[in-house]
């Protein structure tokens, strides 16, 4: 297992985050201009470091916001156990009063510790923390010093407390925005951070 050092960014902002649609893993949105906008202004930022891949969900929105980077010829892999959670009924619907309710009745019964809990037709918060545990087991064993990495931002907040061995109700923890970044350094079983959802590539 070599050292690491990851930066782990959520998506560019799409339609759907600006009109408050919940999308999740069965929406495959696209960026519109204010997320290319952000994608190319975290580009900017920080095409200098060298990275060794880009790991992407298997959604567009991930794909896009690494779109610079990827036509700089960085070798480039989809894994679909970063996707975004599925939210079963919710997803492609404007929020209403009740659907807001049952989503936070679904956050109070992951803060209560009911990981199995989901929305109709959805992914639980164990289903999620599953899939993304097998993909930090790969991320350990990759050869590369510097990856950066693409998700979504439940996935993200879970990943975070996979990375910290923390128990999946502190996701709420963690917090994100579009192309909001997490830099970790991994030595071997220590995740590390350096910044926490950090925009500063969005200043000026």
């Amino acid at each position: 297992m070599s050292t690491k050092t990851i930066y782990i960014v959520r998506h560019g902002q799409t339609d759907f985050n600006k009109l408050g649609i919940v999308q999740g893993s069965g929406i495959n949105s696209s960026l519109n201009k204010t997320g290319w906008q952000q994608a190319w202004a975290f580009y900017e930022k920080y095409k200098d470091e060298n990275f060794d891949a880009v790991l992407t969900s298997g959604l567009l929105r991930t794909h896009e916001t690494m779109t610079p980077f990827i036509k700089d010829g960085l070798p480039w892999e989809q894994f679909e156990e970063i996707n975004e959670i599925c939210w079963g009924k919710h997803e492609g619907k404007k929020s209403t009063p009740a659907m807001k309710e049952e989503f936070l009745n679904l956050l109070d019964a992951w803060g209560k510790g009911d990981y199995q809990a989901s929305i109709g037709g959805g992914e639980s918060a164990q289903d999620m923390w599953d899939r993304l545990r097998v993909f930090v087991d790969r991320l350990k064993q990759r050869p590369e010093e510097r990856l950066l990495v693409c998700s979504h931002g439940r996935a993200m907040r879970c990943l975070m407390t996979v990375l910290q061995n923390d128990p999946i109700r502190k996701m709420q923890d963690y917090h994100h925005a579009n192309t909001g970044l997490y830099l970790v350094d991994y030595t071997p079983d220590v995740f590390k951070f350096q910044l926490q959802n950090d925009l500063s590539h969005l200043e000026g």
